[in-house]
Parts: C-alpha cells; sequence; structure tokens
C-alpha cells in the first residue's frame, strides 16, 4: 500500500515513514505543497498523510487539487492545530480522518488501515473472492480454509491491487508503480513486475487456486473473479 506523508518537519517526517515502511507501507515524503501536488499529480495513493501548515502554503490546497483531478485517494489530516473549523473544512473537502499533533505512531497506522479499508474494501479486514480469503490485519491468505504459503509483502499488495481492481486491465507500468512508487522510474524494464506476477500465481496455484491472473499481451495482467 502506497502512503505520501506530506510534512515538513524532517524528525517527524522520517519517523513516520521509519515506522510505516516497518509495517509495510511504500512511503513517499514531500515537504512543501508544490512537491506534494507534484506527486499527486503523478501518482495514486492508498492514503495520503497531510499536514496543513506547510511552508510554502496551506496544506488543504492539496486537498482541493485531488478534489480537482478527481482522484480517490485516501487522506487523513495531521496538524497541531486543534481547530474545529480546519477539521470540518477538511472534512468537507473531502478527507477521510483528523489526527492532532502529538500522537502515537501505533494509532496512525490502525487510522491508515481504517481509511483504505473503507476505500477499497468496504470496511472489512477479511476479502473474500471465490473461495480466496485475504486477511488484512494478518497479512495472511486461505483458500478453500487452507493456509496459501506465506507471500512476501510485494507479492501481497500485488493480490491485494488484483482483487481490488477485478476484471480490469492492469498495465505493468501501473504494478511497477504500486510496487515501487518512485522508484519505478528507475527501472530500464518491468522484469521484476513478471518475477513478482509469475511467484505469486505459482503459490497460488500450490494452495488449489484457480488462474485468475491472465497476461494481456501487449497490455498488461487482469484478475477476472468468478462468474
Amino acid at each position: 500500500m502506497k502512503v505520501l506523508i506530506i510534512e515538513d518537519n524532517t524528525d517527524l517526517a522520517s519517523g513516520m515513514k521509519s515506522y510505516l515502511s516497518a509495517e509495510g507501507y511504500l512511503c513517499t515524503v514531500a515537504p512543501t505543497v508544490n512537491e506534494a501536488i507534484d506527486n499527486i499529480v503523478l501518482y495514486n495513493h492508498d492514503c495520503i498523510l497531510l499536514d496543513i501548515s506547510l511552508p510554502d502554503g496551506n496544506g488543504l490546497s492539496v486537498l482541493e487539487r485531488l478534489k480537482q483531478l478527481g482522484k480517490q485517494d485516501g487522506v487523513i489530516i495531521i496538524s497541531a492545530k486543534d481547530s474545529l473549523n480546519d477539521k470540518l473544512k477538511g472534512l468537507e473537502i473531502g478527507a477521510d480522518d483528523y489526527l492532532t499533533k502529538p500522537f502515537h505512531l501505533a494509532e496512525l497506522s490502525m487510522r491508515i488501515r481504517a481509511v483504505i479499508r473503507r476505500r477499497k474494501f468496504s470496511g472489512n479486514d477479511i476479502i473474500i473472492q471465490g473461495e480466496l480469503t485475504i486477511d488484512l490485519s494478518e497479512k495472511r491468505v486461505s483458500f478453500g480454509g487452507k493456509p496459501v504459503e506465506q507471500l512476501s509483502p510485494k507479492e501481497f499488495e500485488l493480490l491485494l491491487l488484483f482483487v481490488s481492481s477485478p476484471n480490469r486491465v492492469l498495465s505493468k507500468g501501473t504494478i511497477a508503480e504500486h510496487l515501487a512508487g518512485d522508484h519505478a522510474d528507475m527501472f530500464d524494464n518491468f522484469d521484476f513486475v513478471y518475477a513478482h506476477v509469475k511467484n505469486l500465481k505459482k503459490k497460488l496455484k500450490k494452495a488449489g487456486c484457480a488462474d485468475n491472473i491472465h497476461t494481456i499481451y501487449g497490455m498488461g495482467y487482469k484478475f477476472k473473479t468468478e462468474e
């Protein structure tokens, strides 16, 4: 899951990135409004952590830009301002939640998971697709009640991407961005995407799962749901 941290406090941003990365999130930091807008224009994120007070403007302008772009990224406003007006304005524009500094990183992680569940999986921790069951909190997958071989963090993220985009062709570029974030542009080719897809399909097949992940030649991959 991709998280954009819009925060100009270097220590706080570093602390959040370190903690969330250890939780399995792919994090990018943007310390200014301009950098944040560049990021949201170029990439999609599962959750955005948005500070209101930034050196080059009000963070709510980022939220307004998201709305203009018609993007569905989840947003949690993070600010030292415990102002009802700021909170109400942010929620009115489209924020999902509001967290006041200082806060515990464990609570932040829980809030992010809650936003992603609401946005992508109707608030559920357990996702069921046919006989395939995915436990978001435990990061475990089973098929027909039997555990699937432990997926790597990238394989798990890849499976979630497919399940959250059923019957939709996902280009290799889209998958690369989801798995590597801003670093996707550093790769000369998408061989790493092919490797992750291959390993995921192998583990699912070993568990007896039907091959729902189809290669669409010249385009990418599609997760076909059962009719």
